[in-house]
This record gives C-alpha cells, structure tokens and sequence, in this order.
C-alpha cells in the first residue's frame, strides 16, 4: 500500500472535480495527482525508499503536491514549521537525515541557509513556475510500491513539555485513522462537503484530519492564511466551507472580529465544526453558538495517534467540557498512578492502543520505550475521568501533576478556581520545588481588562473552593501567558520563570 494512492484516488474517479480552493482558484483532482506524481520523480531522483525529504512551504498547493509527491515517490515527508528560524530547521533536518528539502518561494532563503548548515548539505528544491516549466517538464512516475509499516512521515511533536521528538507515522496508521474518522457518523465527509484547510499542514491535526481527509474522501480543501482571521471568515463565506476543524485560539479570534468583518450568517452553511489540539473550555463555545448559532464539538487526539482518538462530535447536540467517546477501532483506559484501571469518575492516564498508534520516535528508543508498552498501548500523558456511558473529560497532563506533601494537585483545578475571580482573565498552575513540601504551587494570572488583582486576595479567594495544600504558594501578576500556535500554555517556560524566583 501507499497512502499517497488512498489520497489520489479521487483524480481516478473524479478528475474534474476541485481537489483545492485558494485565492478564487482552484485545482482539480487530475491536476493534483499529475503535479504531484511529476514530483514524485524528481524526488526519486535524489531520494530512495525510506529517505526523508523535508517540506518547508505554507498552507499552499505546492504543499500538497510535495507532500503526495514525496509520498509517491516512497520517501518520508517531514513537513517543517515554515517561520521556524534558519538554526531550528538546521536542527530537524539534521535530526532525521534528510537528504533533499523541498521549499516554496516564501521560505526559499531560510531552507537554503538551513540546508547549508545541515549534515550532508541537502539539495533544496524550489516550488515555483520556473520549476514547474523546467524540472517537472518529466513524465509522471507510478506511485512507489512500500509495506504497510513503512513510515509515510515524521512530525515533530510541539515540544510543549520539553525538546520536540520525530514521530513516526506509517502509511498504515495515517491511513487506519482515516478510514476510522471516515467510518465515524458524526465526523464523516458528505459528497458535498467543502472543508476549511486553516490548521498549518506541518501540525498532524492540518496534515491527516484536514488535507488527508479531504482528499480521501474527494472533496475540497479551502486552502487559507491561519494568522489574518479576517480573510479567514471571507474565506469560509466565498468558498462554502460546511466543515470547520480549528483549534481554541482560531475561534476566538474569530469572535474579536467586529460584525463587518464577521456577519451573524458567516457560518451560515458549517454543518459541522470541530475544535482540538487544546482544552476548548466553555466560553468560547457559548460565544460561538449565541453569536453565529454554531455548534463546536470538541475531541481529542495526539500527534502519536495520527491522530484522533475521541470526539464528542456523536449526535449533533453540545456536550459542553466533553471530548467524547473513543472512535470505533480505538482502545482506551483511564490508568490510575498504581498503573491499575481507573474507577468510574476518578482520574486517570489515557491509555490508547488501536492501528493508528505510531511507530516511536525518531532515533529514540528509550523515549518511545517511555511511551509504548510491550502490548501496544501507547501512554498519553494525558488526565481524563470517565463516565459511566464512557464519556471522557480532561483534566490534565501528567507531566503537569504538582505533588505537595505526598498530595496530588492538578493545576486545572487551581486554575479554575482562580478563574472564578472576576479580576482574572487568564491562569496557569506549575509546580516548583520546595524544600518543605517537595513542591510548592505557583500561579500565573493575567488580569482583566482595568483589574489589578490583589495575589493574597486572589488566594483567599481559591481558599474558599481548594484544599488548603491546593493553595498557590506564590501568585505572579503577568501581562500574558506564552502559549504554542494552538494555544496551548508553554508551561516549561513558566516552570523556568518558577525556578527564577519572584519578579
């Protein structure tokens, strides 16, 4: 198998049909799979099975045709974060031994001086009219023959908890959750679905749920810019758009706008949108549906489970804090910290296990030993308690736990009670060490809007719905909390800020 042939299919059975929107342009299916399959010699050219050739490009066509190229040709696609500087790409490249770069104009300087400092000097290919009338003038070349358990893809994990590791991703796990997102009744595409391609192609959730599919199931991809949330919402209104994935921070900003820029009726024709890759809390949601009438499902999933493992997306009515039951074919345990199963309604790690667990990490034994057990269950890291219909809702990641005086503390449940107080717009709980408890809580609080919180106040106000060991032994007042592309609390830079003392 390939997976590349699962996400050409449709230039076989529908040629014609628009495979991507961008810019009031359009590309068909037939167009796509011969740009791609054009591509897929050149990389061949350079590149045998199993090599990896590394794509720094946008959320364009070209990244696309690079992704299914690199694909057909049997190489590993490692999509990069475009607007990482020049050293980081140096750093991942050298990391898996990529052996060619492909680069789209945009990004064409900064993967030549990465590749240049990179281990073997790749050769970089630039995607753009001038290659297309030179180097892809060649016949398109059949798609590679590889096993199911050869690797499609390395991602690079998002490095919230400490340094980012490869993800190895098969043709046959991406493609297991494929067909188990395709086979879901509230996730799957309709004939006449047009999906919003806003989440960055380099992140699992814009590369496997998005654009793969999308393309399996042969329907449309609007291709948009995922920092103007503007051009966004014009986007979803021009092109159709009836499905939406998106993570917290994208449907926020789309609230900020004003009613110019997002009129009631802008997701008029979304019969379904879905939120993921951080906790949607409750605000955002309800601001969604009383000002556009759109329901936001959340689920839950992770780069290592290529990557949707539950969703909450299961009869079209609001489950308010929910991710959801497992997708059929998915395995899940809540495992307490004496490794044995949960009770109902008690917290516990998120087990998973099903054909869409990677392979490991990249070079990394002891890190995917650390993940993977010897049965195939891959530990998340993840806190969730379930319900006795085996709904699940987080509650937070393991690496996050405080331990106070031999007592857990998880910093969702002190973050919520600190959110409680109206001068509170903002929290994140770590831990930092304490020689009298072990490890003391610390809080970080940016303030309302015209607030300024009293932190012994703040305190006494989290006394009076936490445990007195629960209780922040120190509260920073800061203008705002560092957070990834999707939103998530980069908590090991506040655990650094911990370790530093007071401001």
């Amino acid at each position: 198998m390939n997976l590349a042939s699962i996400l050409l299919a449709a230039a076989s059975a529908e040629p014609a049909s628009p495979a991507l929107l961008c810019d009031a342009e359009w590309l068909s299916f037939a167009e796509l799979d011969d740009t791609s399959r054009r591509l897929a010699r050149c990389v061949a050219e350079k590149a045998r099975r199993g090599d990896r050739v590394a794509i720094v490009a946008g959320n364009e066509p070209w990244f696309v045709a690079a992704y299914l190229g690199t694909l057909a040709a049997g190489a590993v696609a490692v999509p990069l974060n475009p607007s990482s500087p020049a050293p980081e790409l140096t750093d991942e490249m050298a990391a898996v031994g990529a052996v060619m770069v492909l680069a789209t104009a945009p990004f064409a300087e900064r993967a030549r001086d990465a590749a240049a400092a990179a281990p073997g000097t790749p050769e970089v290919l630039v995607l753009d009219a001038e290659t297309r009338a030179g180097r892809l003038s060649v016949e398109p070349m059949q798609v590679a023959e590889v096993a199911g358990d050869d690797l499609a893809v390395l991602l690079f994990t998002s490095g919230t908890g400490g340094r980012p590791k490869a993800a190895m991703l098969t043709h046959a796990c991406l493609a297991a959750n494929l067909e188990q997102v395709q086979g879901h009744p509230g996730l799957a595409l309709h004939v006449d679905d047009v999906v919003l391609g806003v989440l960055p192609c380099f992140h699992v959730f814009g590369l496997n749920v998005v654009l793969g599919l999308a393309l399996a199931a042969g329907r449309p991809v609007a291709l948009a810019d995922r920092v103007d949330a503007a051009s966004q919402v014009a986007r979803i209104r021009a092109d159709g758009v009836t499905v939406i994935a998106a993570v917290p921070a994208m449907y926020a900003s789309w609230l900020a706008l004003d009613d110019d820029d997002a009129p009631p009726d802008s997701f008029s024709r979304v019969r379904l949108a879905v939120s993921g890759a951080a906790a949607l809390g409750l605000e955002v949601p309800a601001a969604m549906r009383e000002r556009f009438d759109l329901v936001i499902h959340e689920g839950y999933g992770l780069t290592e489970a290529s990557p949707i493992v539950t969703t909450a997306a299961v009869d079209g009515s609001e489950h308010p804090g929910s991710i959801g039951p497992p997708l059929a074919g998915v395995e899940v345990r809540l495992v307490d910290v004496d490794g044995a199963d949960a009770l109902e309604g008690d917290p516990g790690e998120i087990w998973v296990r099903g054909p869409n667990v990677f392979a490991g990490y990249w070079g990394e034994p002891e890190a995917t030993a650390a993940v993977l057990t010897e049965d195939g269950w891959l530990r998340t890291g993840d806190v969730a308690v379930a319900d006795a219909g085996g709904w699940l809702t987080l509650v937070d990641r393991v690496k996050d736990l405080v331990i106070v005086s031999g007592f857990n503390v998880y910093p969702a449940e002190v973050e919520e009670a600190l959110l409680s107080h109206p001068d509170v717009a903002a929290v994140a709980v770590v831990g930092e060490p304490s020689p009298r408890t072990g490890e003391a809580v610390v809080a970080f609080v940016v303030p309302s809007a015209g607030a300024d919180p009293d932190p012994a106040a703040l305190v006494r106000h989290a006394g009076t719905r936490l445990a007195r060991y629960k209780l922040p032994a120190r509260v920073e007042v800061v203008d705002d909390l560092p957070r990834s592309w999707g939103g998530k609390v980069l908590r090991r830079v506040l655990r650094a800020e911990a370790a530093a003392g007071p401001a």
